[in-house]
Parts: C-alpha cells; sequence; structure tokens
C-alpha cells in the first residue's frame, strides 16, 4: 500500500431513493443503515488509489451519530477526510449533510487495507 496522505478527502452526492428509507416512519426517511453504506462506499474509495495489486480494504470501526432526519427523494452529500494513516489502518472523519445543509450525520470510519490472497477464505 502507498501512503495516504492525512487530510486526502473526498465527496459524493447521493439521490435517495425508497430502498434507502426507513419503512416503519408516516413517512419515509433516510435510514441510518443506508447512510453507514454510503460512507463506506466513499472511504473504500478513496483507498483504491493508493492499494497495491491484490489489496483491498475492509470495514473495522464505524462510530457514527445519525443526527437528523432527511425525506426520502432529497439528496445527501457525505464527506470523508483522512483523519490518521498508519500502517494498514486507515481512520477517516467523516460528516453527511441533506441538500438543505443541514448536517444529518457525523463520525468515524476505521478502514484495515488487506491482502486478498491471505484473506481469502479464512473464517474468525
Amino acid at each position: 500500500m502507498k501512503e495516504i496522505p492525512e487530510g486526502t478527502s473526498d465527496e459524493m452526492v447521493i439521490d435517495t431513493t425508497p430502498d434507502m428509507g426507513v419503512k416503519h416512519l408516516p413517512v419515509p426517511m433516510y435510514s441510518t443503515p443506508a447512510m453507514v453504506g454510503h460512507i463506506e462506499g466513499l472511504c473504500l474509495k478513496m483507498l483504491i488509489p493508493f492499494q497495491d495489486a491484490g489489496e483491498s480494504s475492509v470495514g473495522y470501526r464505524v462510530d457514527v451519530k445519525h443526527t437528523a432526519p432527511t425525506p426520502i427523494g432529497m439528496k445527501v452529500t457525505v464527506k470523508s477526510r483522512v483523519k490518521e494513516a498508519e500502517g494498514r489502518k486507515v481512520v477517516f472523519e467523516v460528516e453527511v449533510y441533506n441538500e438543505t445543509g443541514a448536517k444529518i450525520g457525523e463520525g468515524i470510519h476505521e478502514r484495515r487495507v488487506i491482502d486478498m490472497s491471505r484473506f481469502a477464505g479464512k473464517p474468525a
């Protein structure tokens, strides 16, 4: 793995769809599992240019707060910044905003870069 500089950042905009919503509320809202999935997806994408052949990354820790509702149909923006990179461990600071500019989530996501040949087929 090539070194990923601290401060490296990226963002992505998502059009929320019904499959990303909480189904048990009277008005469908963007769900926490969907938000976490989008955070992980962005951080995974950010690491790809720094990985060597045969490497990938896996989520190691997710510590996020989902602080405000967002109706399905509204866009959300996921932002991520490398807070710490040490060896195969990369810690990201993450924030999520809806299209009104309201912060709806924040936290930390940690990933570990893995050697796919050593990882494959090894149960816990």
